[in-house]
């Protein structure tokens, strides 16, 4: 019984190519006077899933996946490494400034610290909406794309 799940190793059952001994009607290796089986339709060349995920990761589908997550991830790390360093600078070169009061006891340091975690949680909440509208689909189509292409590939 052949099971057609990507997932599947016939070589941890013990069975080959994906036969159960004593099946009926089939003629497999190791019976009298039979070495192989006639009866199997002989299988094609089928690529490797190296050559699948090579494959995949030339398609236009996943260059284009790929340049939406660059598009985004770039210019936010960038924006967001400068701020970082913007407030490390300032509160070193500037301490005039970041002690500058603003309203009672929070000054300007205050605000900036405050301003980075803020700025994390605002870009951690932009990215995951960026994936979702812009890349998910795409992305799991390109999945069980492949994970089709796959599924006929002949372990050795």
């Amino acid at each position: 019984m052949r099971v057609d799940d990507p997932w599947y190793d016939a070589t941890a059952s013990g069975r080959e190519d994906g036969q159960e001994a004593g099946v009926p009607g089939e003629v497999g290796p190791g019976r009298p006077g039979r070495p192989g089986r006639p009866d199997a339709v002989p299988r094609q060349r089928v690529h490797s899933a190296a050559e699948i995920y090579l494959e995949v990761q030339r398609s236009p589908a996943f260059q284009e996946v790929r340049g939406r997550y660059r598009r985004f991830v770039f210019p936010a790390t960038l924006a967001f490494l400068l701020w970082y360093l913007a407030y490390v600078v300032a509160a070193t070169a500037a301490p005039g400034l970041m002690a500058r009061p603003v309203a009672g006891a929070v000054n300007v340091a205050l605000i900036a610290g405050l301003g980075q975690f803020l700025s994390t949680f605002l870009l951690t909440w932009a990215y995951a909406r960026h994936a979702r509208l812009r890349r998910d689909r795409a992305a799991l189509e390109l999945r069980w794309d492949t994970q089709e292409m796959t599924r006929g590939v002949v372990r050795s």
